[in-house]
C-alpha cells in the first residue's frame, strides 16, 4: 500500500482545514500498515472507528465554517459527508460482521472517499472560504 502524503494540490488553502486532511491522511496511512504488517483484529478495528469518528469530527467543523460564512453549497455538501459517513459505517459493519480486515479494494475504497472529496466538493468550498474569512 502507497501512503498518502501531504502535498499541495491537496491544500484547499483554509489552514484550519488542510490541518484537519492532515490528521486524516494520516490515520488513513496507519490503517493500511495496520492491515499491511497483520495487525491484530481489534487493532484495525480501533484504527478504522478512530477514522471514522476523526472524519465525522471535520465534517462537523467545515460544516460549521460554511454556516458561519454562508457558503451557498451547504446543504449539497453536508448531504455528500453524510452519504460519505454511512458508507464508511457500513464497511465497519461489514468488516465487523465478517471479522476480516479490510482488503485491498476496501483499503483503495476509503482512499477515493477520503481524497475524492478533498479534491471535489472541499475544493470549492475552500476557495469560497479563503475568499470570505479572515486567514
Amino acid at each position: 500500500m502507497k501512503d498518502l502524503l501531504w502535498d499541495k494540490t491537496l491544500s484547499v488553502d483554509v489552514p484550519e482545514i488542510d490541518q484537519d486532511h492532515r490528521r486524516l491522511l494520516e490515520l488513513f496511512n496507519r490503517l493500511g500498515h495496520a492491515v499491511e504488517d497483520g495487525e491484530p483484529q481489534a487493532y484495525v478495528e480501533a484504527t478504522l472507528d478512530e477514522l471514522i469518528s476523526c472524519t465525522g469530527w471535520h465534517f462537523q467543523h467545515e460544516e460549521r465554517l460554511m454556516e458561519k460564512h454562508g457558503y451557498p453549497g451547504l446543504q449539497e455538501h453536508r448531504a455528500e459527508h453524510q452519504e460519505l459517513i454511512t458508507s464508511g459505517k457500513a464497511l465497519r459493519q461489514q468488516l465487523r460482521q465478517s471479522g476480516a480486515c479490510p482488503s485491498p479494494q476496501e483499503i483503495a475504497f476509503l482512499e477515493h472517499w477520503l481524497t475524492g472529496h478533498i479534491y471535489g466538493a472541499d475544493m470549492a468550498m475552500g476557495a469560497y472560504l479563503a475568499e470570505t474569512m479572515e486567514l
